[in-house]
């Protein structure tokens, strides 16, 4: 973690800790060792099947989980994959301007399989290139080579490597995945799970790091953990739930409880210490 209170570069220990929420209700949780979020969506997925006998039909998540092994993974099963890649924003800003020289926006030929280069010149095929994540997914990747670019007045503008002949790889699955995520991202549904997305876990987290003083875990070891923090969850809900019970019940609207929460909730504020807003202290 982050915080160094030595000062000394001591870093402390901890958890990566994802949720899922609805209607900002924590739906699923799961605690992870690795630091990012890139190798955890899948094994998540997979508990939140565990937890509910099925995958989710709609994911939404920021570019931090946008890779080919989630793509494919949410794709084979049948989850519709609201989820941004790592350039999502820059390709979406109203001033973006293409960088002509940046591989990723060189025209493609599908029929011919080459690529052609801001002079015009064809980049054929040359080889593939294997890649293993740290996950163990092996990633492919299209090799594609320029016939000769000595002389070429672009040259410096072009690429910084050595030799006369540019080599570019493309992963073209994933190139299409992210094709597939942007159209659906810019869709009237994606712009929707867009802008929920801010206000879903990151107001759970906000509510409870901020409202909730929930910053540290209390027990060592990752069964202690996960106890410790489910536990929280169950209470966090129905807190939640309780406290739309009584907004809905404020408004005049009908609530499973038929607007008796309020009344109970006032009998047990000035009868039971747990409900009391500050706790009072015995004389000793």
């Amino acid at each position: 973690m982050k915080e160094d209170a030595m000062n000394n570069g001591q870093t402390k220990p901890g958890y990566n800790l994802q949720i899922s929420s609805e209607n900002q209700f924590i739906t699923d949780f799961a605690l992870f060792p690795n630091p990012t979020g890139t190798l955890t969506m899948i094994p998540f997925l997979e508990s939140f099947k565990a937890r509910y006998g099925h995958y989710a039909g709609v994911a939404v998540a920021d570019s931090g989980y946008g890779s080919e092994e989630n793509y494919r993974f949410m794709e084979e099963n049948r989850t519709e994959a609201f989820v941004k890649y790592n350039r999502f924003h820059i390709e979406h800003r109203p001033r973006y301007k293409p960088d002509p020289f940046r591989s990723g926006n060189f025209c493609y030929n599908e029929t011919g399989d080459y690529y052609v280069c801001p002079m015009g010149q064809h980049m054929e095929r040359c080889g593939t290139r294997l890649a293993r994540t740290a996950s163990g997914y092996v990633t492919e990747s299209a090799c594609y080579r320029a016939s000769n670019c000595s002389g070429c007045p672009l040259r410096r503008r072009c690429y910084k490597a050595k030799g006369d002949r540019r080599e570019i790889e493309v992963n073209h699955r994933l190139r299409l995945y992210k094709e597939k995520a942007s159209e659906l991202l810019c869709s009237e549904e994606g712009r929707r799970h867009r802008g929920r997305r801010c206000i879903e876990p990151e107001a759970v987290f906000g509510q409870m790091k901020t409202g909730m003083g929930y910053r540290r875990f209390r027990h060592f070891g990752k069964d202690k953990v996960t106890m410790d923090f489910a536990f929280f969850a169950i209470a966090f809900n129905i807190k939640k739930m309780c406290s739309k019970i009584r907004e809905t019940a404020r408004k005049g609207g009908n609530t499973p409880s038929n607007g008796r929460f309020d009344h109970i909730s006032r009998y047990e504020l000035s009868e039971n210490p747990i409900f009391w807003p500050r706790q009072r202290k015995s004389a000793a």
